[in-house]
């Protein structure tokens, strides 16, 4: 429909000619029409019927003669022009919002190639690559749902004439067939930043939401839902709010977000804010409906702020962060500390069960699991889960400096895990760059597995590398690689990003990317066995099974 736009002092005018008394506060007919109940029929009612009311019964029952034939003319006149007002109105606010959300299938998966910081060296970027799973921060990419066999999923695309724009992209592979539909592009981000990549959650009735986050605040963040439960073929924008100062506020940017739903308790996110007042202030918030939101907690804002990896159990959330000294830049980020809730916020603790009192604001906190400062030590956030004590395992990188090229290494791939007592911290192997992500698994019969790039890939001191699958049986004392999962490839491989409720067949995904210079980027999944699929770049059919990897081999 062509919208048709009046001024709103048209509007006003146009409605200032009708008499008060044609409006009967028992005609429904007559009742204001606003954005919230408007629909095309009552556009049509008002249209067609609202003249003849106001001309005939209310002019009737006020004891007058018939109005004059002018004033019938500018009468209906008005009207007309009023109803056209409004559905434009309405017009306009539908087209805006199918502008946002696009619902619209792709004819493939091809995922984001992003870089950040040149660093005019061998190496070209602080990092770079293929990053559609990025970052550690953002959580959780994927989740399995049990009742209609499928791993929902979402990723940083991007568009057939670029591998640099990104678009928030939403799929699913089907267990009982083996197979994935074209991908869902739920919207242009209009950005090629790859801190703007969504994350995923499903509520207790099977929706799936999406969370749009913003790398700072210069971007709107949106916050989506399916339309349908276990459905990926149409989203509704949500227009969510937030507590501030006892009112309703709208929420419209969020960083880093980390959206667990627990269930029959609603939404528990972790996230960050911008100069809140630290560079970056780690926050908390909760709701039941994914509506309407809690008052923002802030968790902790300690010099120029923290980074934040966060997991969530059967009946807590906790979450592990860093900090940026002052004076050092957001390059430096060191220590290690962690807290955890199991009561939605509303009082935080230590691992020790000590009591806290927000937001943290000194270095020197109870919550520190280790002081890497003293040692001259990065640290680098992976991943975090509890145990079956639900007691908390934090996997990290510790290395020398922020730039790539082995005069940081050694970088040090290193858990920490809880025991109920103290924090017991143990070394595990190495890797060639920072940004080298991987994902930690705890399994039912205690076993411990790391599916990541720890493996020097194409790019070498480039993130990423080759995928390999490692298992500890001792909580982390030992580790041993059962199985590396790619080998010659041409391009880096890093982000391997674990799913809710993880199963078997879908048990990690990640995507690759040319570590050093702009390149296509395709999106793998593995099963818990270690075979490796590539999903489709190009489909002709609705429903694909991806293919094997094929540069796929047992080390």
């Amino acid at each position: 429909m062509t919208a048709f736009v009046i001024p709103a002092e048209a509007r006003i005018q146009t409605f200032a000619m009708i008499p008060d008394s044609c409006f009967h506060r028992n005609d429904r007919l007559c009742q204001p029409l606003t954005m919230e109940n408007n629909n095309m029929k009552h556009l049509v009612g008002w249209a067609i019927y609202l003249p003849m009311l106001l001309t005939f019964r209310n002019i009737s029952r006020m004891g007058r003669k018939p109005a004059h034939p002018t004033f019938v003319k500018r009468l209906l006149l008005a009207i007309v022009i009023f109803a056209l007002m409004e559905i434009s109105l309405y017009s306009n606010a539908k087209a805006s919002s199918g502008m946002l959300t696009l619902n619209a299938k792709d004819t493939g998966y091809r995922g984001i190639w992003y870089m950040n910081q040149p660093s005019g060296d061998q190496y070209v970027y602080k990092y770079s690559g293929g990053l559609g799973t990025y970052c550690a921060k953002h959580k959780p990419f994927a989740v399995y749902c049990d009742k209609v066999k499928k791993t929902f999923f979402c990723y940083g695309g991007t568009t057939t004439d670029s591998n640099q724009k990104l678009l928030h992209m939403v799929s699913y592979y089907d267990h009982k067939t083996g197979t994935v539909p074209r991908p869902t592009i739920l919207l242009n981000k209009k950005t090629s930043d790859a801190h703007d990549n969504p994350v995923i959650s499903v509520d207790d009735e099977g929706c799936i939401w999406i969370f749009s986050t913003s790398h700072g605040t210069s971007r709107p963040s949106y916050i989506h839902r399916s339309c349908k439960p276990y459905d990926i073929s149409r989203f509704e924008l949500v227009k969510v709010t937030r507590i501030e100062n006892s009112q309703e506020v709208p929420i419209t940017n969020f960083s880093y977000m980390q959206a667990w739903h627990l269930n029959d308790q609603g939404f528990a996110c972790f996230f960050t804010r911008y100069n809140y007042p630290a560079a970056r202030t780690i926050c908390f918030m909760t709701s039941g409906d994914g509506v309407k939101w809690s008052q923002w907690s802030r968790l902790a804002a300690m010099d120029q702020g923290h980074y934040q990896i966060s997991t969530a159990g059967k009946n807590k959330v906790g979450t592990a962060f860093n900090y940026h000294p002052k004076g050092k830049g957001l390059n430096w980020r060191t220590n290690l500390y962690y807290i955890e809730t199991n009561n939605l916020g509303k009082t935080w603790k230590c691992a020790d069960g000590r009591k806290l009192t927000l937001p943290l604001i000194k270095p020197a906190s109870p919550a520190i699991v280790h002081d890497y400062q003293s040692e001259g030590l990065n640290v680098y956030l992976k991943d975090i889960r509890f145990d079956a004590d639900e007691r908390p395992v934090i996997l990290f990188i510790t290395s020398k400096g922020y730039e790539s090229g082995p005069k940081n290494d050694p970088r040090t791939w290193t858990t920490a895990r809880w025991t109920g007592e103290a924090w017991q911290i143990r070394p595990a192997f190495t890797s060639d760059n920072n940004y080298d992500m991987a994902s930690l698994y705890i399994e039912d019969d205690g076993t411990w597995r790391i599916i990541g790039p720890t493996e020097t890939g194409p790019q070498p001191y480039n993130p990423g590398g080759e995928m390999a699958m490692w298992v500890s049986k001792d909580y982390g004392l030992t580790w041993k690689k059962v199985k590396q999962l790619t080998t010659d490839s041409p391009r880096n491989h890093t982000y391997a990003r674990r799913p809710v409720n993880a199963h078997p067949d879908f048990y990690a995904i990640w995507a690759d990317g040319h570590g050093r210079k702009p390149s296509e980027s395709s999106l793998y999944f593995c099963d818990k066995q270690g075979n490796v699929r590539v999903l489709p770049r190009e489909m002709s059919e609705e429903l694909v099974k991806p293919k094997l990897f094929e540069y796929n081999s047992n080390d």
